[in-house]
């Protein structure tokens, strides 16, 4: 009977393939890890720290994950006894008290000990018995006030919870302003005896949690009437990461599905993916004699189900780290608590055959029902080959880009280099490695800003460093990042390096191994790096975007309007995608040196890529910049019909890069032009 399948193996290894391979979401966690290591000395430094939450930093990619994070004011300590404020310094130091004795369980006050220098924290106070506490409802409101508005890119701004929350560039973002505490909190101590006996998560795990500490998020219990604006709800967002990180992989998947049966099976408002996640802490804090295998993993939904049900039928689903916070209290009630019930009771009366009324689970699990002989292997090389991994780590890569901000202060880039240099002395992986060219990048770019307001000689110095950081870029980085270096040697003049770096670039872009986005030949690139370390295919066959980030002046002159509008309409950065940056300096480097032939071929090469691309080279987030861009250079050169039907051209194009106002006034001054050049022939 060995030989027949399980189905739960099939559900295993579809799944893995739906949600990621341990080595995927090794690599996700991995990379937002980084980030956030590298981005601490210059938070602390400014002050406010953030923090990427929820199951986009757990290792989902879910197209409806959103993005969450908390934003906290570095200065301001929260203390959870009156002992714990000698740790702290004042007035350097903003101290918070923590009060847990007279609120509902999971929740607490917050009494301001000394001021802060914070306008929005001052202006959220509240007096009660002659005492001054933070108000929940009104820092919230401030914090929300402070952010509506900020970004034009920013769409259906409100608040949502204890959060902000808006859409950027089709993706929604929860940003919430917490205080933090390093002291875990005393109503929690329970949970750390609780975790000791039943040998979950391990002691290192729990004493990396403690160590973390809470924060304190600016939202109420929901049945609380009296002092509702002053509670404030104890969140472990640190210490549920760190769980997560925890599971096995098959843990991990078990979440996983229980959030696709969630949103495409039970479907209901009184459900949150929050409570998902919660029964199964549960699950595996219990020691259940049921191991965490691929052939287990239905019976472990299948109990996460049941155990859903009960909760649902007694309304209580106690918190993981307090369980005297029923997170049902006034959620799940009354007559929508007995409709949920009767619809999950529907659901259990099928089995596991319920798992059907999803249709990517019913994709994934057809194959193994209709046919008992289906085999199916589970370990990783067979869940995904090395290429679709490393299509995988690409686009992570790339997607995370930015994350660590490019800064126009020298001192944070040398902090995050000092990180950098540090990492690499552990462990020189692809990420690091990337984080190093990006922050090159943003030091030259830094580095170039000073040379306005230096001497000759100073500014000399200041070049050769500039030049030395971009040929390390080129050097280091992957294959298109060559462009950073011909992009300055054009914007300083020196047209005919310029060319010879960026001819160089063209040629190996040119290689048919070469990944961009998505886009692959799957056979040359395994025949060329297949094999090789990550790092080296980062080096030898993947291309990436041109960045011009939004505070720098490092950039060409043809391209100031566009950023400016770009900027002033919320987008930060401009992505020029390579060969249409090949193609650009060819035109602008052979037209200063007055070479008519080869930037009219230039031109056609470019117009030609952009007129039969079919995304391979220019994504659709690109083309309206594209065609601008086609539009520029033509008219540079001179050609006023061809720059006008380029301009038309990228306002037909989705307007992803906000460039519209650049592209009227473009058009406005090539009709202007080809008028005086109309009344010059006629007169």
């Amino acid at each position: 009977m060995d030989h027949i399948p399980r189905v739960s193996d099939v559900l295993y290894v579809g799944v893995c393939r739906k949600i990621g391979t341990p080595t995927e979401v090794t690599f996700r966690r991995d990379m937002r890890d980084t980030e956030d290591m590298i981005r601490k000395p210059s938070e602390l430094y400014e002050g406010r720290r953030t923090m990427l939450s929820g199951s986009y930093r757990e290792g989902f990619r879910f197209k409806s994950s959103d993005m969450d994070y908390m934003v906290w004011y570095s200065d301001h300590k929260v203390i959870c006894e009156m002992s714990q404020s000698t740790f702290y310094h004042p007035p350097r130091d903003t101290l918070i008290y923590m009060e847990t004795s007279d609120t509902p369980p999971g929740f607490a006050k917050l009494q301001l000990l000394t001021p802060s220098n914070y306008r929005i924290v001052m202006s959220s106070l509240l007096e009660r018995n002659h005492t001054e506490y933070i108000s929940s409802s009104l820092l919230r409101m401030r914090f929300h006030q402070s952010r509506n508005g900020s970004n034009p890119a920013n769409e259906g701004e409100n608040l949502h919870g204890p959060c902000h929350n808006y859409t950027y560039r089709s993706i929604e973002t929860d940003i919430a302003l917490c205080f933090h505490s390093r002291h875990w909190p005393l109503p929690a101590l329970p949970w750390v005896d609780r975790c000791l006996t039943r040998a979950w998560p391990s002691r290192s795990v729990l004493q990396s949690i403690i160590d973390e500490g809470c924060h304190l998020v600016p939202i109420a219990n929901r049945q609380t009437n009296e002092n509702s604006d002053l509670e404030w709800r104890i969140s472990f967002s640190q210490a549920e990461q760190k769980l997560v990180y925890s599971m096995n992989h098959c843990q991990f998947l078990c979440y996983g599905i229980m959030k696709i049966i969630l949103k495409e099976v039970i479907s209901d408002e009184l459900l949150c993916s929050y409570f998902m996640k919660t029964i199964l802490f549960w699950r595996i804090q219990e020691r259940s004699s049921t191991p965490w295998l691929p052939s287990t993993l239905i019976q472990h939904v299948w109990f996460c189900f049941k155990s859903l049900m009960q909760c649902v039928y007694t309304g209580y689903l106690p918190n993981f780290f307090i369980p005297e916070n029923n997170m049902f209290a006034g959620k799940v009630v009354g007559a929508q608590q007995i409709s949920l019930y009767q619809k999950l009771e529907r659901f259990y009366k099928m089995g596991v055959a319920f798992l059907l009324h999803s249709p990517t689970l019913r994709e994934i699990l057809i194959p193994a029902v209709s046919n008992p002989y289906f085999v199916m292997q589970t370990g990783e090389s067979y869940l995904k080959s090395e290429i679709y991994i490393d299509i995988a780590s690409y686009c992570e890569n790339a997607s995370s880009r930015g994350m660590v901000y490019a800064s126009s202060d020298f001192l944070s880039n040398m902090m995050h280099l000092n990180v950098i240099d540090q990492l690499f002395s552990t462990c020189q992986n692809v990420i690091y490695h990337d984080r190093l060219i990006n922050v090159l990048v943003s030091t030259s770019m830094s580095l170039k800003a000073q040379c306005l307001f230096v001497s000759k000689k100073k500014r000399y110095t200041i070049e050769r460093s500039m030049i030395h950081m971009l040929g390390l870029v080129s050097k280091l980085g992957c294959v298109s990042d060559g462009l950073y270096l011909a992009l300055y040697l054009y914007d300083t003049g020196r047209y005919q390096t310029a060319l010879t770096v960026t001819d160089t670039v063209k040629q190996r872009l040119s290689q048919p191994h070469i990944m961009y986005h998505d886009r692959v030949d799957i056979q040359r690139y395994s025949e060329v790096v297949g094999g090789q370390s990550l790092l080296t295919k980062y080096r030898k066959a993947w291309a990436r975007n041109i960045v011009f980030f939004k505070d720098f002046t490092f950039t060409i002159e043809e391209l100031r309007l566009e950023q400016e509008v770009s900027n002033m309409n919320g987008m930060p950065n401009l992505h020029l995608p390579p060969f249409v940056t090949v193609y650009m300096l060819s035109v602008l480097c052979h037209y200063r040196l007055g070479d008519r032939s080869q930037y009219i071929q230039a031109l056609t090469d470019l117009h030609t890529l952009l007129l039969y691309d079919d995304g391979s080279y220019v994504p659709l987030l690109n083309r309206d910049l594209a065609w601008q861009i086609l539009g520029i250079c033509q008219h540079v050169v001179g050609d006023l019909h061809g720059a006008l039907q380029s301009y038309q051209e990228s306002l037909r194009q989705e307007p992803k890069n906000k460039i519209q106002i650049a592209t009227g006034t473009r058009i406005d001054l090539v009709k202007s032009q080809l008028r005086v050049h109309s009344t010059s022939i006629i007169t």
